[in-house]
């Protein structure tokens, strides 16, 4: 199975390398990415392992359409263990450094043990070097990838590396590609950090394999059309980028304010895609093969640089009470040098200026800084940066909302799931997403089933966002579907314009594997449930965490569109458990792991 790609193993401990071949019956069940290096962690890290820890493995692992003629096709996963959760880890990120990894002829990298001393890793092709990262260490991202491309010697190398949060154990730490990618989510950065593994640094030569490239051809040609017909993906993302949602979301009352105890923000326009397209944009960004272009470039006084992201707008902006886009801007690009992820700081600092205008973070702690208040624009540019460094209180917000509040005995100021802060959706306005919420695998997440696609977007059809007939077996497909996207190596926004089918013929022509759009979608479901068993393995307790922050069950809606509205998650829950095949406490049923062939 080489001509897909090798497997890379590094033990930093001993400073070995080896190659391995891919096995095609993993690949084929799990499709790659996301689920084939699930399937390895799963099997090869032990029960209770210390996130941080030696033992805990990192993996980088491509689809079998990354870097290939799919388009939108350069994305990669991060699985690891999160220090964030104690759950599974799986982040993902787009730019050029996955595409590049198929280029030098390597599918995934597993990363064990712990380096001595700073390191990072060379790829050109087929020969990989363990490297001194003495120079680099302590550096931002910025600097660092500059400063590697130099020791490498090639510009067009491509550069995957952590900022001084992962250096310095920030649970919310994210890995940064290309210098402004990030897989951000569940502090994939401080696993890396604890690895003493500063980068990894890849240049490529080949032309990765496809099988029928006559056949990729022809099903590239028709998503294609599909892809510019569709108003999401030919208008509104390329113009005004993810932040398009800004006023969308708002005028439903699902826009979460000062921490959630609010939905509505009027004064959402001026932080909105529309403003940030006229004021601050400079160019847009596209990811490797992609005609979407949703990526921002924008600049604020001398300061260039790429972002905001709807979820970055959100978590500095409407979460913490900021109107003005400048420290919104400022705050993302910050995270990014920092390596950290944008909405767990964000949502992290909505909850300390909670703490604080109750009382619980006393003015002394901030030595000096400014107050932690709801509308503050220097205090989400200040704490953002203590927070990269790891400094001060910054020490603190670096551990992630849940912990911080729990220190000062108020953990229902938290606005998570299974540790990890909620995304720019408020699931008592939009029900399926609090669903999808509570019940992801990697806890407070969207992008594991994006059902504000039917729920606002209206595709592939308009769900009214408050029904919650249907929306556990709508959760639970769009799970599934994601799972398999993520697997192939695409991007998710193709999803507003292709279905299972489209992402099925992608995977048959460059494997060869005879898949159709029900075994894409039976993969994506094998991927979600040995994640699930990865977490009940780990401890998790269902009854306990598939759940929501008391807020949004208890506390309905103050004002707005959405305003006395709960999240009817208590009446969903049953009947996703039913939908998935599992038992009335959470657990997969023998009957649904012998479909799936994980028992």
């Amino acid at each position: 199975m080489d001509k897909f790609g090798k497997v890379l193993r590094v033990n930093l401990s001993n400073g070995t390398v080896a190659s391995e071949s891919l096995c095609e019956k993993t690949l084929k069940d799990y499709i790659g990415g996301r689920g084939y290096a699930t399937k390895v962690l799963y099997d090869e890290v032990p029960k209770g392992t210390d996130p941080l820890s030696p033992e805990n493995k990192l993996i980088f692992a491509n689809g079998p359409l990354t870097g290939k003629g799919a388009p939108s096709a350069g994305r990669y996963m991060v699985i690891t263990k999160s220090p964030l959760t104690g759950c599974i880890a799986s982040s993902n990120s787009g730019g050029f450094w996955g595409a590049e990894l198929a280029r030098a002829g390597w599918f995934m990298i597993i990363l064990e043990g712990k380096a001595a001393k700073p390191v990072y890793l060379w790829i050109n092709d087929d020969k990989v070097e363990i490297r001194d990262a003495a120079a680099v260490w302590g550096k931002d991202s910025h600097a660092a990838t500059d400063a590697l491309l130099e020791a490498v010697g090639d510009s067009k190398a491509k550069v995957t590396c952590i900022g001084p949060a992962g250096e310095r154990l920030s649970k919310i730490a994210a890995i940064m590609n290309d210098k402004n990618r990030a897989a951000g989510r569940s502090g994939v950065g401080a696993v890396m950090g604890s690895k003493n593994l500063k980068a990894v640094v890849v240049k490529g030569s080949a032309r990765p394999y496809v099988e029928n490239q006559d056949e990729m051809k022809a099903v590239l040609a028709g998503a294609m059309e599909k892809l510019k017909t569709n108003p999401v993906t030919s208008q509104g993302l390329p113009t005004y980028g993810t932040a398009v949602l800004v006023n969308i979301i708002n005028q439903l009352g699902g826009y979460p304010k000062n921490n959630w105890q609010g939905a509505y923000f009027p004064e959402a326009d001026t932080q909105s895609g529309e403003t940030l397209a006229k004021d601050f944009l400079t160019k847009r960004y596209s990811c490797f093969g992609c005609p979407i272009g949703c990526g921002r470039v924008t600049k604020v006084g001398d300061r260039e640089g790429e972002g905001p992201e709807y979820e970055t707008i959100f978590a500095f902006g409407v979460c913490c009470g900021v109107e003005r886009l400048e420290p919104i801007i400022e705050a993302n690009y910050l995270c990014n040098e920092y390596g950290l992820d944008t909405i767990s700081a964000g949502v992290t600092i909505a909850a300390a200026m909670e703490l604080y205008e109750k009382g619980l973070i006393k003015k002394e702690e901030l030595e000096g800084g400014p107050e932690l208040r709801f509308g503050s624009d220097d205090a989400v540019t200040y704490w953002t940066k203590k927070m990269g460094l790891v400094e001060g209180l910054g020490k603190k917000l670096a551990e992630g909302s849940y912990r911080l509040c729990e220190m000062y005995g108020h953990p229902e100021f938290s606005m998570t799931v299974k540790k990890q802060e909620m995304p720019a959706y408020d699931g008592r306005a939009i029900q399926g997403i609090g669903l999808n919420y509570a019940t992801s695998n990697r806890g407070g997440c969207h992008v594991r089933g994006y059902t504000i696609s039917p729920e606002v977007l209206g595709l592939p059809e308009k769900l009214d966002p408050v029904d919650i007939s249907t929306k556990p077996t709508w959760v639970m497909i769009f799970q599934n579907l994601t799972a398999a996207i993520d697997a192939s190596g695409m991007c998710l926004f193709t999803s507003f314009a292709l279905g299972a089918d489209d992402y099925a013929a992608f995977l048959k022509a460059a494997t060869g594997f005879d898949y159709d759009g029900a075994a894409a979608l039976q993969a994506g479901d094998r991927i979600w449930n040995i994640e699930r068993m990865f977490n009940l393995r780990e401890g998790l307790d269902p009854a306990k965490e598939d759940t929501l922050p008391d807020r949004l069950l208890k506390e309905p809606i103050p004002d707005g569109p959405s305003k006395g509205m709960l999240s009817r998650l208590p009446e969903m829950l049953p009947e996703y458990y039913k939908a998935r095949g599992w038992d009335e406490k959470g657990v997969p049923t023998d009957a649904k792991l012998q479909e799936l062939g994980l028992k």
